[in-house]
């Protein structure tokens, strides 16, 4: 009997990661059989080069395939089972300003965390919310899988104003950490690898690594955290060897001196923006932050292959690629329809699953995935060095989005001052209102 075939939008067309996904969708079409593939995006222009070169390259790939790309939420979300969302509400002009201005007052900037990604939760909630209503609207039953950031903010947002929508966020940099634990370990997939975890998202420690036999992997990841932090992990030769920016190079490195505030666990890479921030704002160019190194890179690569493939009619030849990050949210889609009862790291509401901590904070915790859901894989009681950290930031948080719900500068202003990233109130108030005059017309009116 054949597999039942899937209906997809990617919501964010015209993201530089969206022609990778839809690629990695091909590759698994065995695994996750895919009929009907939409792109949505409101911004059309974007959207077009990407769609085009991916029109192209699934006429000459899969020409069964139905593929079409729209701003018309309408087509997008009428009769889909998944919604893959990735937005970036602002593009990188603003993730510039999220790591400038506060670099501007002495702070660190950066994506996800500290008042860089206090900025982009501020945008991101209203840009999820809407996205998931479309779909709640169109296709009520479909799965929505949420992997735009910063995660943690919206997923407390759907926690807090949409607690019974059928989304799940999730977050790759755990797998991408996974697949450099397991090359450590001389292992060729991470999926091989058991493991327990807890914190929030990028926010977070391994606190378990084992292979299938069952045998404990730490000790040998540990010697290699302690030497080099994850720089071990990386392919050097061969089909898989990898480039890095030079950013990335400097977080790997720095995993090194997180792993030495507490070796009995291994880190998330994103706590040395909590653990050394000082280290942060000194190594950084605040005339040249990660949001130019994306520009000047993936940002002009992943474009340009686009417009070649347009120009030249086929994708013969061209830099497409699928992202190898993309299976896992293919695998959690796949443990969905297929009920897999695969585990899977996901941000979910705590309620017990970490006991000596908020019940009601997002956390990111193992999860059994199946058609009905998650199931979450209780971790116990976590120490207190890391309870006292999450607690802090959980709180930041959720004033965040307490601050986006009631249109609050005095709960944005509390978000600011209690972040591990910022030294005082009066800086957090000065970075605060730098930010409000950069997001009008993306931030809810504050009072």
């Amino acid at each position: 009997m054949a597999k039942k075939s899937y209906s997809v939008t990617i919501a964010g067309g015209g993201s530089t990661f969206t022609p990778g996904i839809a690629l990695m969708l091909l590759e698994e079409h065995d695994r996750f059989p895919v009929d009907r593939v939409v792109f949505y995006d409101n911004n059309a222009e974007r959207q077009e080069i990407v769609a085009k070169a991916c029109e192209i390259y699934f006429k000459e790939n899969a020409p069964d395939l139905d593929f079409s790309y729209t701003t018309d939420p309408e087509k997008a979300f009428t009769g889909v089972d998944f919604v893959l969302a990735h937005i970036r509400v602002g593009l990188y002009a603003m993730r510039e300003l999220d790591e400038k201005i506060p670099l501007k007052h002495g702070v660190l900037g950066q994506e996800t965390c500290g008042a860089g990604g206090i900025a982009y939760g501020m945008r991101s909630i209203g840009g999820v919310f809407e996205i998931l209503d479309y779909m709640e609207k169109y296709s009520p039953n479909a799965w929505m899988l949420n992997y735009s950031n910063p995660a943690a903010i919206v997923a407390e947002a759907c926690r807090l104003l949409r607690p019974n929508s059928r989304i799940i966020n999730i977050c790759d940099m755990p797998i991408d950490l996974m697949d450099k634990m397991a090359h450590m370990c001389g292992i060729k997939d991470r999926r091989e690898l058991q493991y327990s975890y807890f914190g929030l998202n990028h926010f977070g420690w391994f606190t378990e690594i084992y292979d299938k036999e069952g045998n404990d992997l730490m000790p040998e990841i540990k010697r290699h955290m302690a030497k080099n932090g994850y720089m071990d992990g990386f392919e050097t030769a061969g089909d898989k060897a990898q480039h890095i920016d030079e950013s990335w190079v400097h977080t790997f490195g720095k995993a090194k001196d997180v792993y030495a505030v507490d070796p009995e666990t291994i880190p998330n890479t994103y706590l040395k923006y909590y653990l050394f921030p000082d280290y942060v704002v000194e190594t950084s160019n605040p005339d040249y932050t990660r949001a130019n190194e994306v520009m000047d890179g993936r940002e002009k690569k992943v474009f340009g292959a686009c417009r070649e493939i347009i120009e030249k009619g086929t994708a013969k030849g061209s830099d497409f690629e699928a992202d190898a990050h993309a299976t896992y949210i293919v695998d959690l889609a796949c443990a969905l329809a297929e009920n897999t009862l695969e585990r899977f790291l996901l941000i979910v509401p705590n309620d017990g699953a970490i006991s000596n901590f908020d019940p009601t904070a997002m956390v990111e915790v193992p999860c059994i995935v199946g058609k009905n859901g998650y199931e979450k894989i209780c971790q116990g009681q976590i120490p207190q060095f890391q309870k006292g950290m999450m607690e802090q930031q959980v709180s930041v948080e959720k004033l965040v989005v307490q601050a986006w719900a009631e249109g609050s500068y005095q709960k944005l202003w509390q978000a600011l001052t209690l972040s591990a990233t910022i030294p005082s109130a009066k800086i957090a108030k000065d970075v605060l209102d730098d930010l409000i005059e950069a997001n009008k017309g993306f931030w809810p009116e504050l009072s």
